[in-house]
């Protein structure tokens, strides 16, 4: 009796055929699939816009029709801060497991007038904590407007490549390049003069594209 179930432990996976052989196929199908995970405020959250035309719904589009094996969620929070969002990642990463971690945050620290020393030890933190949890990680930087003085501006906008070239992780330089700082700006944020409008999407997405295709299989 041992040896006939011996036997017939070893045949019987044989003998299951196809459908067998497609369920080992898709189980290991699911687990290569890429999963990212977008961190971000409200400029990647769809303030003020119709679900699904926000830059990340875009996303999604594109990597099924570039046939790319990639799941996105995306766990951005309006007004989030660089604190906020380290104080709730350690759960994301858990909860999720990202291959891939696009991170941005940091205008509303700006907005709000926190210390720049802080944005940058927290972008900091929630990269290396990705990493250490086995994800690439993509930082996406954000410039302020002329208003907010050029030293601050120009430092601001240096703490984001800082922070990449510290950890080894990539880097957007600017989220907004050609939507902000282009002939047609006006036109393509909201009324509040903060979040771009549906028609901006699309360019935001190609500001992070080349930088992400770059870190996918």
């Amino acid at each position: 009796m041992r040896r006939r179930h011996f036997i017939a432990g070893l045949y019987i996976p044989l003998l299951a055929g196809p459908s067998w052989a497609q369920g080992a196929k898709a189980a290991e199908a699911g687990a290569a699939r890429q999963r990212i995970l977008v961190v971000g405020d409200s400029l990647s959250a769809e303030y003020g816009l119709k679900r699904g035309t926000g830059w990340v719904a875009l996303l999604e589009q594109r990597l099924a029709e570039q046939k790319i094996a990639a799941d996105v969620r995306n766990a951005s929070i309006s007004g989030d801060t660089t604190s906020g969002g380290r104080a709730r990642l350690a759960s994301l990463l858990k909860s999720y497991q990202p291959t891939h971690m696009v991170l941005e945050l940091g205008g509303n620290d700006a907005l709000r007038g926190l210390p720049l020393k802080n944005t940058a030890d927290n972008l900091a933190a929630m990269t290396q904590a990705a990493q250490q949890a086995g994800a690439k990680v993509l930082i996406v930087g954000m410039q302020m407007p002329p208003n907010y003085g050029a030293d601050y501006g120009r430092q601001f906008t240096t703490l984001f490549a800082d922070v990449a070239r510290a950890n080894k992780a990539g880097l957007v330089p600017f989220l907004l390049k050609g939507v902000a700082d282009g002939p047609n700006a006006a036109a393509l944020f909201q009324a509040d003069r903060i979040h771009p409008r549906e028609e901006a999407q699309a360019a935001m997405l190609d500001n992070v594209w080349p930088e992400l295709r770059k870190q996918l299989r």
